[in-house]
């Protein structure tokens, strides 16, 4: 069975691939850069293209501005190192497929026609394989199709090689049902909160020597945090947005961009329930009309869900003469009477009557002046970059910039933590704690489409303010010390009574009982460290004290219950974990083989290829 399941997934994962090299190829020449540099580099005799480079990053920027949910430029790319990523994985990539060639691994040509006969951009309206939509496909992406099955051919004999590599990988069973019996073991224990109210008399009163020796124990506690005095120049669209007055014609265009927004004819939110016949479509209608039956009963009945009839949000113009006059008859939610259609009778309920929207241009103007502000703001910020980039690279200091061009000049002491003015962005955050004394300032890029660059000239260390400047603070942090040292000690005494058998309530304490509790869940307003706490005990009756944020918690453990692996949650947790478990170690096998197969081949590249390919991303 797993043979089976490898076969399966390495057909997806073919196809998958087949896509990416249409999709994915788009917009690059089949010349590389200019018809010059045509490779990155190779493994043994593999060589790397330029195109598989290319495709790699804007993959891996796509990816990454998802992940992000904000544009990644290609610059923050090179900074994070994501560019040697992408060429790690290609080379990997590579030196299997140099592998499998040395080996003579290779599938036929029957293979590669059947695999690019499932390709659905490569068939026709039939259905079936369409050799001028196969080649037009390709056409778009500057592909011959004899390249793109040599391709298609390599990716396939890697996938031979993977397969022949980790089939047959399983977890121990034994591993995987370890793990569910630490997990899914259940325990049963009582609990009270031991709190200031339990001591009969108040903490005393902390002497001189008790607060200096506290203070000086917990200096961390008192420290001022590390300061780092920052220098910035920066420029955001907000500082550019009040003197841009966008022209008549950009707002036109704009209303114009936006006008489905601004203008809907009525729309019905609909839902279509097919039949065999009129007869059939007439009776159902009749059956609803006289409450024998309703239209979701209906849906139901065929097998059907309320998800496999809904039509979605319609206009008059998405539907056909006939069907749109039965819709838009209706003023008010409810059910037509059948209707033909191409695809014979049926039902259509109208869920909600949408009526139409019609927004003036006028009465919209200040919504779209503040967007094409904003959008041209952004865009001027961005241009500047580069001019920013070689100021400071020709010599420019902050303080320059501050005073030839757009860009404020400003200080800041930071510390880990700060979120006022520019350190409420992620970026500068980030660049801040990275910064070191005598780096050279570089532009970056703020979140919000804004430019910086920043240096470091100072670093102040922690320092632990004299006691009489924070004695209020250190009072009161001797004193919730004080209190909770009591609570432990009050809470010893009660564990010895416990042991003699007296019971919580005998102590006068307000106990609780948690019933066959799981290790991964919590207890409300309490903290993690208690079910810590009772899953570290050993036996029934054992009694534990767990520190708590203004005292202590008293717990006594009743009972130990086994997981249950017949259950039906054990046996699905079993099984999944089975076949990630399987799957991570194949992955792990594979990647140490890759890791051999590159060393074996070897893998030259060329950097100054490499350089030319990364600037033409910028």
């Amino acid at each position: 069975m797993a043979k089976s399941g490898k076969s399966s997934v390495s057909r997806y994962a073919v196809w998958g691939i087949l896509l990416l090299l249409v999709a994915g190829l788009a917009g690059f020449g089949s010349g590389g850069l200019g018809g010059n540099i045509t490779t990155i580099g190779s493994v043994g005799e593999t060589p790397i293209t330029v195109q598989e480079y290319q495709n790699g990053l804007q993959q891996e920027l796509n990816f990454e501005s998802r992940r992000r949910q904000q544009p990644v430029s290609m610059q923050t790319a090179l900074q994070e190192g994501l560019d040697v990523r992408v060429r790690e994985r290609i080379a990997a990539a590579s030196a299997l497929t140099e592998e499998a060639r040395v080996m003579g691994l290779s599938v036929g040509n029957e293979e590669v026609r059947r695999q690019l006969q499932q390709v659905p951009a490569f068939q026709g309206p039939s259905g079936a394989f369409d050799r001028d939509a196969y080649e037009f496909a390709l056409e778009g992406s500057n592909l011959r199709p004899a390249a793109f099955e040599a391709d298609l051919r390599r990716t396939a004999a890697r996938q031979l090689l993977e397969q022949s590599v980790t089939g047959g990988l399983t977890l121990n069973p034994s591993y995987a049902e370890t793990l569910y019996g630490y997990l899914g073991q259940r325990r049963s224990f009582r609990w009270a909160n031991l709190g200031a109210d339990q001591l009969t008399t108040p903490n005393a009163t902390p002497t001189e020597e008790q607060l200096v020796a506290f203070h000086k124990e917990n200096a961390g506690q008192f420290e001022t945090p590390e300061i780092r005095k920052i220098s910035y120049a920066w420029l955001t669209p907000d500082m550019l947005v009040g003197d841009i007055t966008p022209n008549e014609d950009e707002l036109r265009a704009l209303y114009s961009e936006r006008s489905e927004e601004f203008n809907q004819p009525e729309r019905r939110l609909i839902e279509r329930l097919g039949f065999v016949d009129a007869e059939a479509a007439n009776a159902a209608k009749a059956a609803i009309d006289a409450d024998e039956t309703t239209f979701d009963d209906l849906v139901t009945e065929r097998g059907l869900t309320l998800e496999d009839v809904d039509q979605g949000e319609v206009a008059r113009d998405d539907l056909d003469s006939a069907i749109a006059d039965a819709v838009f008859a209706l003023t008010e939610p409810g059910i037509t009477a059948p209707v033909e259609t191409s695809l014979g009778p049926a039902l259509y309920r109208v869920n909600a009557v949408l009526e139409a929207r019609q927004i003036a241009f006028e009465d919209v103007r200040d919504e779209l002046v503040e967007q094409a502000s904003a959008d041209q703001a952004r865009r001027a910020v961005q241009d500047r970059l580069d001019e920013i980039d070689d100021m400071l690279a020709g010599g420019a200091t902050l303080e320059e910039l501050g005073n030839d061009t757009e860009l404020e000049f400003a200080q800041i002491d930071f510390f880990d933590g700060a979120e006022d003015g520019i350190a409420g962005y992620d970026n500068f955050r980030e660049e801040a704690l990275l910064l070191n004394e005598g780096d050279f300032p570089e532009a970056r890029e703020l979140s919000d489409g804004g430019i910086f660059a920043a240096r470091l000239d100072e670093i102040i260390a922690p320092t632990l303010p004299p006691l009489d400047d924070i004695r209020a603070e250190v009072v009161a942090a001797w004193d919730a010390a004080e209190t909770k040292r009591r609570l432990t000690e009050l809470g010893e005494e009660f564990q010895t009574k416990l042991a003699e058998g007296a019971t919580m309530e005998d102590l006068g304490l307000d106990a609780r009982t948690e019933a066959d509790r799981g290790r991964t869940e919590f207890v409300e307003n309490m903290p993690v460290a208690l079910l810590v706490t009772v899953f570290d005990m050993e036996a029934a009756n054992e009694t534990a004290i767990v520190p708590a944020d203004e005292g202590a918690i008293l717990v006594k453990l009743i009972d130990i219950s086994a997981a249950d692996l017949e259950a039906e949650e054990a046996q699905n947790f079993l099984s999944q974990l089975s076949e990630q478990g399987s799957a991570a170690m194949a992955a792990d096998v594979f990647e140490l083989y890759g890791q051999a197969v590159q060393a074996r081949h070897g893998l030259s590249l060329d950097q100054v290829a490499v350089n030319a390919v990364n600037a033409s991303m910028r």
